[in-house]
């Protein structure tokens, strides 16, 4: 019997990578604490003090460059020997693709890389964990990373969409879905997809149909999720 679940989409969000130590804007320690977001993730603050900018996403690439991949990142990533699978992250790391992700869709961007500060669609991969004041674009600008700052739009939104709305199975991990317009994606998937949330925190979506709650954090939840799943393989077939 042919398998009902073919594609598969997952969302996720900082909750992912926090396991692996990552610290998000939210949290009370770590960089966040040093630095206001307005200082260091917005365009204003590029403008008026690029050094700043640079100093902290340069602290954050260092601790990411070190960062492993979680049982999360894992399961996931173990997902394409039986699916085909999309990961839309609003996380600006790399654990997904360290975990063996494949197909990634980096809504907010990637610290490994740079970009031009007058075309966004020119990009440079990093080598190592620096980005410093005199390394230019094309244009002869100052590069600036490659993340989406407060006020930016939100980078391939469109081919994420076409991702959820194709998926017979959505799962959401590591996000509250406060961020807007990406947390409307769960909204766009057709009436047949089974919906999966993954969160310590309880989540509540009314008229959202086939939703399964999952109170866990995402180490936990994941492989949960993945047992499921295997498990329906094998039932159809």
């Amino acid at each position: 019997m042919k398998n009902k679940i073919q594609k598969i989409a997952i969302f996720s969000g900082a909750g992912v990578s926090a396991e692996s130590g990552l610290k998000t804007f939210r949290d009370h320690d770590g960089l966040w604490e040093e630095f206001s977001i307005y200082e260091v993730a917005t365009p204003e603050a590029w403008q008026e003090n690029p050094e700043k900018v640079l100093e902290f996403y340069n602290r954050r690439r260092k601790q990411i460059i070190e960062a492993i991949p979680n049982a999360a990142h894992i399961a996931i990533a173990a997902l394409e020997k039986h699916f085909e699978v999309s990961v839309i992250t609003q996380n600006i790391d790399n654990l997904h693709e360290k975990a063996g992700s494949t197909e990634v869709i980096h809504l907010h961007g990637e610290i490994s890389k740079s970009q031009s500060h007058i075309d966004p669609k020119e990009i440079y991969e990093l080598d190592g964990e620096l980005l410093s004041i005199g390394e230019k674009d094309s244009y002869g600008f100052q590069l600036r990373p490659h993340v989406v700052w407060f006020g930016e739009p939100v980078l391939q939104l469109e081919i994420a969409r076409q991702k959820v709305m194709e998926c017979d199975a959505l799962i959401i991990v590591g996000t509250s879905l406060n961020v807007y317009p990406a947390a409307s994606l769960i909204h766009l998937t057709k009436a047949t997809c089974l919906k999966f949330i993954i969160d310590p925190a309880q989540i509540t979506l009314d008229h959202v149909k086939n939703l399964k709650y999952i109170r866990a954090k995402a180490s936990e939840g994941l492989p949960i999720v993945v047992e499921r799943l295997m498990k329906s393989l094998i039932t159809e077939e």
